[in-house]
C-alpha cells in the first residue's frame, strides 16, 4: 500500500512531492523510507548519529504541522505468520527513539500500524493489547484522517 497514492484517492486531496494538499491548501508532509532523512533530519542539521545508535526506516511518516505532530505509520498486510508477528511487539522501543531523534525539533511522535483483517485473529489480541497499553495505535486497512487532525473530506 502506497500512503500518497491512497491519500490521493480521497475527494478533496492531492500529493505532489510529498505535500499533501486539502482543497489547494498544504496541510501535511510525507516522509517515505529514507526521506526522513534527507527531508526532514538534514535540513535541519539533525544527525542521528548523535541521537539514536541505528538508523531507523520507517515504512512512512506523516508531519501534521497543524498538531506539531510526526505520525510514523508501519504498513503490516500478511497472509501467514512471519517476522511481522515480532515486529508488532517493538513499537514501544521505536516510539522512544523517534522521539529521541526528533526532539530537537519539538515535534511530538504517534507510532500507528496499519493492519489487514490477518491481525484481527484471536492469536493476536494479546499483542494488539500491548501496542495500546504503550501508547502506540494501530488500525484495519485504513487510518481515520480525523486521527492525524486532517480536514475530513
Amino acid at each position: 500500500m502506497d500512503l500518497a497514492a491512497a491519500i490521493s484517492k480521497v475527494p478533496g486531496y492531492s500529493v505532489r512531492t510529498s505535500k499533501v494538499f486539502f482543497k489547494g491548501k498544504h496541510v501535511a508532509t510525507l516522509y517515505k523510507k529514507h526521506k526522513l532523512y534527507s527531508d526532514l533530519l538534514v535540513p535541519n542539521r539533525i544527525n542521528y548519529k548523535t541521537m539514536v545508535s541505528k538508523r531507523l526506516v520507517p515504512d512512512d511518516a506523516m508531519l501534521v504541522q497543524v498538531r506539531n505532530t510526526l505520525f510514523v505509520i508501519e504498513i503490516k498486510f500478511q497472509t501467514v505468520s512471519g517476522s511481522v508477528d515480532e515486529k508488532l511487539q517493538t513499537c514501544d522501543f521505536k516510539l522512544k527513539q523517534y522521539q529521541k531523534l526528533l526532539a530537537p525539533l519539538s515535534l511530538q511522535v504517534k507510532y500507528v500500524y496499519v493492519l489487514n483483517d490477518w491481525f484481527k485473529q484471536k492469536s493476536y489480541a494479546d499483542v494488539l493489547a500491548y501496542i495500546k497499553s504503550v501508547k502506540c495505535d494501530y488500525f484495519f486497512n485504513v487510518i481515520p484522517f480525523e486521527y492525524f487532525g486532517l480536514p475530513t473530506p
